[in-house]
C-alpha cells in the first residue's frame, strides 16, 4: 500500500504534511484509505483536517472507485478538539473565537470549505464505507454519515454531541441523518446528545453490518472486493439513481432509470 502525495486543482499534499495535520492517506489499486491518526487525542478533528479532506477529495485518483475512512486506535474520533473553543485555540489555526469575529461572507465561506470536506464522500463514482470503532462524536458522527455505509464494531458509540455544546450540526449530517432515521428521532437523537450504541445503529439503519472489534478490519475489506466486482460505470449510474431517488416521483424516477439505461445499452452494444 503506497503513501501518496496529492496535487492537481489544489495545492499539493505530501505524506508529511498529513502526518502533522493527524491523517493518513494510503492507495491500494482501486481502494483509498483515510485514517484520523491523532488516537492521542481520540481522533478529535481541527480546521486543519477538514481542509485535509477537502484537498484529498480534489485529487482522489481516477482508479479510485472505494474509499474508506477509519480511526487509528481505539475511537473512530471523538468529534471537535476542545482547544477550538479556547481563546488559544490550535497551534496555528485559532480558534472558534477567530471564526465568530469573521464578517457573514468570510464565515459562510469558512464553514462551506470546512463541508467539502465532507460532501465529496458521496460522489456518484466512487462508494465511501466509514469503519467505525469506539467513539464517533460530533464531527466523527457526521464523517461516519458523510459515507455511504457503515461497518461498526460492538462498541460502537454515536453521539450528535453540538446542541450540547452550543453548537449545530454542520458537516453535512443533518441531512443523511434525518434521512436514514426519520425527523423525530432525529430530534432525539440530537437534543439530548444521547449515545447510540451498535445495535441501536443497525436498527435504526445507521450501520450496515457489526462485527466484534477485531474482526472490524476483515469485514471491510470484504466489503470492498464486492463492491469491486460491480461494472464500474453500472455502478456510478447506479448510485446516481438511488441517490436522487428520494427528491423524484416515482415517473420521475422511471425516467432517470430510462435515461441511464439508455446509456448503459448503448455502450455495452455500441460495437455491435
Amino acid at each position: 500500500m503506497a503513501e501518496a502525495t496529492l496535487g492537481g486543482s489544489t495545492e499539493a499534499i505530501s505524506a508529511t504534511e498529513l502526518a502533522e495535520i493527524g491523517l493518513r492517506f494510503e492507495v491500494d489499486g482501486e481502494i483509498a484509505t483515510i485514517t484520523l491518526d491523532r488516537p492521542e487525542r481520540r481522533n478529535a478533528q481541527t480546521f486543519a483536517t477538514w481542509s485535509a479532506l477537502t484537498r484529498i477529495g480534489d485529487n482522489l485518483p481516477d482508479q479510485v472507485r472505494v474509499v474508506v475512512v477509519r480511526g487509528e486506535g481505539p475511537s473512530f474520533s471523538a468529534g471537535i478538539d476542545l482547544r477550538m473553543f479556547t481563546p488559544e485555540g490550535v497551534p496555528g489555526q485559532g480558534s472558534f473565537g477567530t471564526v465568530a469575529g469573521l464578517g457573514d461572507a468570510a464565515f459562510e465561506q469558512a464553514v462551506a470549505q470546512a463541508q467539502r470536506g465532507f460532501l465529496w464522500l458521496r460522489r456518484p463514482g466512487i462508494v465511501s464505507i466509514a469503519a467505525v470503532q469506539g467513539h464517533a462524536i460530533g464531527a466523527g458522527f457526521q464523517l461516519a454519515l458523510s459515507c455511504d455505509l457503515r461497518i461498526v464494531a460492538e462498541d460502537v458509540m454515536f453521539c450528535m454531541k453540538e446542541p450540547a455544546l452550543g453548537l449545530v450540526p454542520d458537516l453535512t449530517g443533518t441531512k443523511p441523518l434525518v434521512d436514514i432515521v426519520g425527523v423525530p428521532r432525529a430530534i432525539e437523537i440530537c437534543l439530548t446528545a444521547r449515545t447510540v450504541g451498535a445495535q441501536e445503529a443497525f436498527r435504526l439503519g445507521l450501520a450496515e453490518l457489526v462485527v466484534p472489534g477485531e474482526e472490524l478490519p476483515q469485514a471491510v475489506r470484504d466489503l470492498a472486493a464486492a463492491l469491486l466486482s460491480t461494472n464500474r460505470d453500472a455502478a456510478t449510474a447506479t448510485k446516481r439513481l438511488l441517490q436522487g431517488a428520494p427528491g423524484r416521483t416515482l415517473e420521475e424516477q422511471a425516467a432517470a432509470e430510462r435515461a441511464e439505461q439508455a446509456v448503459r445499452i448503448r455502450a455495452l452494444f455500441a460495437s455491435s
